[in-house]
């Protein structure tokens, strides 16, 4: 009798084996498509994350070189017409680099952004009342020079905060 039982419990045994088998490599190819999907997601937001990063320091140090620039060039005496378009054209790009950072960068990297915005917006406000004739009180361009020069510290932060995030060690 007990030949029997192993005989029957082995033919269960197969057949549930032929039944489930399409059932457990369903699971397993699920749970491997899942497991990459998600890998492939988590590389992407890497990639943009690290192209907004990119993107929006790149266009923050242009914007304050361009504003560095034009302060300089009014100091002397010698701001144009094309200072103004090419300052105008670099506030745009900034512009627009920051709204698209505010739609991926964690909150982090914003504040940092926003400590700068806070410099480059003033002094480029500023900048326009000087350019106008209509400066107030203590704005010249030697003030605004130096107004400018107390955001490279910030500058710096916002670049160590993204390579944070991004996992990079200094």
């Amino acid at each position: 009798m007990s030949a029997a039982i192993a005989a029957m419990l082995t033919a269960v045994v197969g057949v549930l084996g032929t039944l489930f088998a399409p059932l457990i490599t369903s699971w397993v190819t699920r749970r491997q498509r899942t497991t990459e999907i998600r890998a492939e997601e988590q590389r992407r937001s890497f990639e943009d994350r690290r192209t907004a990063y990119t993107a929006m320091n790149r266009a923050t140090r242009h914007f304050h070189t361009l504003l560095k620039d034009a302060l300089h060039r009014m100091r002397d005496g010698v701001y144009t017409d094309d200072d103004r378009v090419q300052l105008e054209e670099g506030r745009r790009d900034y512009r627009d680099r920051y709204a698209e950072a505010q739609m991926i960068v964690p909150a982090t990297v914003l504040a940092a952004s926003r400590d700068i915005n806070v410099v480059l917006a003033g002094v480029d406000a500023a900048l326009k009342r000087i350019d106008r004739g209509l400066p107030r009180d203590g704005e010249t361009a030697d003030q605004l020079l130096q107004d400018l020069k107390a955001a490279d510290p910030e500058l710096t932060a916002m670049r160590r905060i993204m390579r944070q995030d991004l996992g990079i060690a200094d």
